[in-house]
């Protein structure tokens, strides 16, 4: 088999990384790719988002799946332009990334299929948006309607910055729309569904960290760090979010005409009114992905084929190590307002040497002569595996140590809470509405 991975940062690395480790490998492409891919995979070089290159780069590599892995080649059509040319995918069609491309339309689906979330208003004009946080009141949550690289969701008690927020919001819109939602209380949780078009399977839950500083100070980013498994979610967690939150999705979306086939990302708060969905993804989520695949035990490559092929319901049951996987990230400095890019990397072979890390790179380049430069706002994903949260955290600091990149930012609090027992869920978390 021939898998080509579609994206250039720590989340494809990951999927590249994990595919490779199958018991049957399949012969590996990444497109763009990283200096990470390149040591396991061709990477070759093509614009992620030209639906009509990246399939034409398919058929002639004779592809037997394309996975795409971020979301903004699969809301440009991308998937739709590699199923054209009759080559499974990995990824949804763009009418069914809407959901990640478009909040309101997200909302929509939600209401449609009775999907527990926040209560939201889509706002057009500076009117709706000041009735909006006036009746929500603070803090104010206020979401770019379309997509933001993880970074267009503003959480404030200061309304003239949610004001501010909301109107730029309406101006980069391209259908004049920004979504203002009440507040969510209570621990969020990432899960991952694969899904076939109607059948969905989950994989493990896990917890990633948004804000740039510790104790969740400094602006938002697109993930500064993850943990699973989450020893401190309610046993039939799981269960309710595929028979409530994934399933009655993908099933409206299958009704409208407009399957879901790939891989939908279920943002969840668990909320002092039970189950609530902050947001769907069309597409893995990053930083979770890289500590999620480090405890499949189960072959990816069948996994994803099953699901682009529509044969989900004879895939056997996915298995799990039973050890912890914590991911750190390793940030540019200047991220996430202006990062500075260019300066060299040291020390990702020392980090590897440290018994269950690796580093998988997110935002990394080759200058002329040959050394690895940062070439993004996050530059590198440090995963850390151990028998628990404690053993997985100190492996990956321990990596990280090692590592040396001038200025660079990374958070030193990932799974920290988690380890010591000290996440909690509000009071009515674990009951249902």
């Amino acid at each position: 088999m021939r898998i080509l991975v579609i994206g250039s940062g720590a989340r494809e690395h990951a999927l590249v990384r994990t595919l490779s480790l199958d018991p049957d490998p399949a012969e590996l492409f990444a497109a763009p790719g990283n200096p990470g891919t390149a040591e396991l995979a061709t990477n070759v070089d093509v614009e992620a988002e030209d639906g009509a290159a990246v399939a034409a780069l398919a058929s002639e590599i004779e592809a037997d799946l394309v996975v795409v892995g971020p979301e903004a080649p699969l809301v440009a059509g991308v998937a739709d332009a590699v199923r054209a040319v009759g080559i499974p995918v990995f990824g949804p069609d763009a009418a069914a990334a809407r959901l990640e491309g478009s909040k309101a339309f997200a909302k929509e689906i939600m209401a449609a299929a009775g999907v527990p979330t926040a209560m939201a208003h889509v706002c057009t004009t500076p009117d709706e948006v000041a009735a909006a946080l006036d009746a929500f009141g603070p803090p104010y949550v206020v979401k770019d309607d379309g997509l933001a690289a993880g970074k267009g969701v503003v959480v404030t008690s200061d309304r003239e910055a949610a004001v501010e927020h909301a109107l730029a919001c309406v101006r980069r819109s391209r259908r004049s729309a920004v979504v203002i939602e009440e507040f969510l209380d209570g621990p969020e949780v990432s899960l991952f569904c694969l899904s076939d078009g109607e059948n969905v399977v989950p994989l493990a839950p896990a917890q990633d960290f948004k804000r740039l500083g510790d104790d969740d100070a400094g602006p938002n980013t697109g993930g500064m760090g993850a943990y699973t498994p989450l020893d401190w979610v309610p046993p039939q967690l799981v269960e309710d979010v595929v028979e409530r939150v994934a399933r009655p999705a993908v099933h409206e979306l299958l009704k409208r005409e407009t399957p879901f086939v790939g891989l939908l990302y279920c943002g969840l708060a668990l909320t002092s009114r039970g189950l609530r969905v902050i947001e769907y993804n069309a597409r893995f989520g990053d930083p979770e992905t890289q500590v999620v695949l480090a405890r499949l035990a189960s072959p990816l490559g069948e996994a994803l084929y099953a699901a682009a092929t529509g044969e989900l319901e004879s895939l056997a049951p996915l298995r799990w190590r039973d050890d912890a996987a914590v991911t750190v990230v390793v940030a540019s400095p200047g991220y996430p307002a202006a990062p500075e890019t260019g300066g060299e990397i040291t020390g990702i072979d020392e980090a590897e040497q440290v018994p269950g890390a690796w580093v998988l790179h997110a935002g990394t380049g080759r200058r002329d002569d040959g050394a690895l430069v940062s070439a993004g706002g996050r530059v590198l994903s440090v995963v850390g595996t151990g028998e628990d949260l404690d053993a997985a955290r100190a492996v990956a600091y321990d990596a990280l140590a090692r590592i040396s990149l001038d200025g660079a930012q990374h958070r030193g609090d990932i799974a920290a809470a988690a380890a010591a027992g000290a996440v909690v869920l509000p009071a009515a978390a674990d009951e249902g509405d």
